[in-house]
């Protein structure tokens, strides 16, 4: 379907349907609907089932398009057939606290931004609403960065079996996400300049990145030579192995458990691997682009790990030994017998 509405706007799109009367009845709903809407100031009521559709094929191609699918599908439930313009911030509030009601505000927090995001273009790109609803988010709790010590990093991988300790050995030497990990493949890496690649479409981010190896990482890559034509890592079969296999998740619970390591997911092996680089003074703009990090903002929650960069400054107000000697000057005073005078 290609149609230039009476506003100088082009439509181009599928009707998505083999038969030719029903794709040009919709040809001439959109037309006439384009019509009333500029001359007359008509908007067509959409229904939810129509903007969710729309937003799913949209996001096609994006790295969270299987959240999408869930979260929409939680709305649907509710909202199916419903008019898009009956959807109120009340409601969806009430809707989640009855549907969801052990949901930690994050998780809420999701649903919510996924349900405002349809909206949003309802309103500013679709053009079928006059204007989205202000959705309220819920407030999360600041969440300290979770990681662990090189020794407790040591305990670790000793409690894991050899399959799964080398990935997170690999992981703690380069930063990777988990599913990185799993799924690196030989054609990624290259030994003789020590730099493995992310591809763009495997990347949260969506850009390429580019990981140097270190000694601990070649090492741990050195051992799987061998292991399977494709993957580098491999389950205890010998077979490549996913993160959402359960046994792979049951090792490493098992393993924490053993070592005595609590509330630590297999992603804090990378809070821990940039916790490691902060503290050994490695600059936050370095830190970002090792970590593949899209902006300097997600990186800042290392920051409070190494003040020694800000020593310099607050000496700036330090007042010099001779402030110091009073100080203890008046401390010896005050501490001496009544009737001494202190030399």
């Amino acid at each position: 379907m290609d149609i230039t509405t009476p506003s100088g706007q082009r439509i181009r799109e599928s009707a998505e349907t083999p038969d030719r009367k029903a794709a040009q009845e919709y040809h001439d709903r959109v037309k006439a609907e384009a019509w009333r809407r500029f001359k007359l100031g008509d908007r067509p009521r959409r229904t939810w089932d129509e903007a969710a559709l729309r937003f799913l094929k949209e996001s096609e191609g994006k790295a969270s398009l299987k959240e999408y699918e869930r979260q929409v599908a939680f709305w649907t439930e509710h909202f199916q057939g419903q008019p898009l313009d009956a959807i109120t911030r009340n409601g969806t509030a009430d809707l989640l606290e009855k549907s969801k009601p052990k949901a930690k505000p994050a998780t809420r927090n999701r649903y919510i931004a996924c349900l405002r995001a349809i909206l949003i273009k309802a309103a500013g790109v679709w053009e079928w609403l006059d204007r989205a609803p202000k959705l309220k988010m819920y407030q999360e709790p600041k969440l300290r960065v979770r990681w662990i010590t090189r020794q407790e990093a040591e305990t670790l991988l000793a409690c894991l079996p050899d399959w799964l300790a080398a990935m997170a050995r690999f992981s703690l030497a380069t930063g990777l996400r988990q599913a990185n990990v799993y799924g690196l493949e030989w054609s990624q890496v290259d030994l003789q300049r020590g730099v493995a690649m992310v591809h763009a479409d495997q990347a949260k981010a969506r850009r390429a990145i580019g990981v140097p190896l270190n000694e601990d990482a070649v090492a741990v890559i050195r051992k799987q030579l061998g292991k399977h034509l494709r993957r580098v890592f491999v389950g205890p079969d010998g077979e490549p192995v996913d993160c959402w296999h359960s046994y792979a998740q049951k090792a490493w619970l098992a393993g924490c458990k053993q070592a005595d390591i609590k509330n630590f997911r297999w992603h804090d092996l990378r809070h821990t691997w940039a916790s490691w680089h902060v503290q050994l003074g490695t600059p936050l703009y370095v830190l970002k682009e090792l970590g593949g990090w899209e902006t300097l903002e997600m990186v800042n929650r290392y920051a409070h790990l190494s003040p020694e960069h800000l020593k310099a400054h607050a000496e700036r107000l330090s007042l010099g030994a001779s402030f110091t000697a009073q100080i203890r000057h008046s401390e010896e005073a005050s501490e001496a017998p009544a009737g001494c005078v202190s030399s």
